[in-house]
């Protein structure tokens, strides 16, 4: 193991999320085969709602009036859409404290945090469901699949998402109207801030040093 390596920034703006999972698929098998750095697409979908296996499982699915996507990353329901954040590392994970995907997962959560903590905004862990909660609410949905400690999928961060939408979802134990945005919590930011702060502290969070950055 090494203590640390390159990941290239790709800004891949709105990407309807098929879309987005093939690119992923195809990045996934380069970054395998040594072809690529690890690298982080930093998009956006529009309205779509991913059902992981632990919903199908459990029988949930998301209501009528909403377009879903079946896909084989942890978790269950996961809602994407105008107003949120979502970043799709395509890393090996194979660096110090790597060795366990619920290590994976915790890193991917502090690294959340703290960005969230630097623009005053008080995130934390919650024991109900992994992810990243401002009081008593979800905002970030963490759900990853590995090929080789090589990982597609990864994270969203709610900011400013359309009244009622993410919030008229429930599901894997949880209450319909716990997992918000932001916005609706009463924080006042930006997805640029939040995405900033990513940035400038992926070296201390995961051991990261940032290469070419691309739109």
């Amino acid at each position: 193991m090494t203590n640390s390596r390159v990941v290239d920034i790709r800004y891949e703006g709105i990407v309807n999320y098929e879309e987005a999972l093939e690119l992923m698929k195809i990045l996934q098998k380069q970054r395998i085969d040594g072809q690529i750095n690890d690298t982080m697409l930093i998009l956006e979908h529009p309205e779509i709602v991913t059902v992981g296996p632990r919903a199908r499982n459990d029988g949930i699915s998301a209501p009528d009036d909403y377009a879903t996507f079946p896909v084989d990353r942890g978790g269950g329901l996961t809602w994407h859409g105008k107003g949120q954040i979502v970043c799709y590392p395509i890393f090996k994970w194979n660096l110090a404290g790597e060795d366990s995907v619920a290590a994976i997962i915790a890193k991917i959560e502090n690294w959340v945090i703290s960005s969230l903590q630097e623009l005053h905004i008080p995130a934390r862990r919650d024991e109900r469901m992994q992810g990243v909660w401002v009081g008593e609410h979800k905002i970030c949905s963490i759900g990853l699949s590995f090929l080789r400690w090589t990982s597609r999928h990864g994270f969203t961060i709610n900011v400013d998402t359309p009244p009622g939408r993410v919030e008229n979802l429930s599901g894997c134990g949880l209450d319909a109207a716990t997992t918000t945005s932001l916005a609706r919590l009463g924080y006042n930011t930006t997805k640029e801030a939040i995405i900033s702060k990513l940035i400038s502290s992926i070296q201390q969070s995961i051991n990261r040093n940032i290469g070419q950055t691309s739109n």
